[in-house]
């Protein structure tokens, strides 16, 4: 028997998983994935991701604009995005947060809208998918001087250093990795992984990006998410069923999602 997986990041709106998500989506069923959730990047690929969530029982969707795409982002964004958050099947704001290694958007740009998504996220009561690369201490900065925490969420593709992580993990995140864990040079990556404690442990494929190292050079998508849970199971100890069941657990119990789709 398969144990039951979810994947908490991947964009199924994208190419080349767009032109056969039904195809996609059996190869995750057969592989374990039970739900998969599906980022907006943009204010349309998050209204794409609502309707596919319509359409497909095993998919949730997640509404938000990249930090790559703040510049763009509106005080109609917002009321566009807030109106999609109370869509049916539509758990979690995101993917939102800050990025200094593409710096299309200036950070002050990147803080201000991330402080509209964080406010969104509180009114609808629905976790945060936090993107935060080479943004760590900005990223920390905005959320102590926040006055609303502890936050629901995730900081989704975990990186960073040590420090970055537990405090994330203070402020009440989940933490959730990607393919890139199984990589071979990802050593420092790995470190990460004894700091999540089990009930905030989440996986993810990113998909189509971040192939895990079995299929490295193949297009990403959900089924691939059981090669990065066996290298976390190794990671931490676990059988392959235990790992399984405790990141799907957080998982629903953070998206507020029943054990199985109907």
């Amino acid at each position: 028997m398969l144990p039951e997986l979810v994947d908490t990041h991947c964009h199924l709106d994208l190419a080349p998983l767009a032109a056969s998500v039904d195809a996609v989506l059996e190869r995750a069923r057969s592989a374990g994935v039970r739900w998969c959730v599906s980022i907006g990047t943009t204010l349309e690929t998050s209204r794409a991701n609502v309707a596919l969530a319509r359409r497909c029982s095993m998919v949730r969707a997640a509404v938000g604009v990249h930090p790559n795409e703040a510049e763009f982002v509106t005080d109609e964004t917002f009321v566009q995005i807030e109106a999609l958050a109370g869509e049916p099947g539509v758990v979690a704001i995101g993917e939102v947060g800050l990025d200094q290694y593409r710096t299309r958007a200036s950070t002050a740009c990147q803080v201000r809208v991330l402080r509209g998504f964080i406010s969104i996220a509180r009114r609808w009561n629905l976790p945060l998918l936090v993107h935060c690369r080479e943004a760590y201490e900005p990223l920390l900065t905005l959320l102590r001087r926040d006055a609303s925490g502890p936050y629901r969420g995730i900081i989704h593709c975990a990186s960073g250093p040590p420090e970055f992580i537990r405090e994330a993990l203070a402020f009440g995140f989940h933490v959730s990795f990607a393919g890139n864990v199984t990589f071979p040079n990802a050593g420092a990556l790995r470190a990460l992984v004894p700091l999540v404690p089990d009930d905030r442990l989440l996986i993810e494929t990113d998909a189509p990006f971040l192939s895990p190292q079995p299929v490295r050079g193949k297009t990403n998508e959900p089924a691939h998410v059981a090669h990065t849970a066996a290298r976390l199971a190794q990671l931490r100890g676990l059988s392959l069923d235990a790992l399984a069941g405790l990141t799907s657990r957080n998982a629903c119990r953070l998206f507020g999602l029943p054990a199985a789709p109907n």
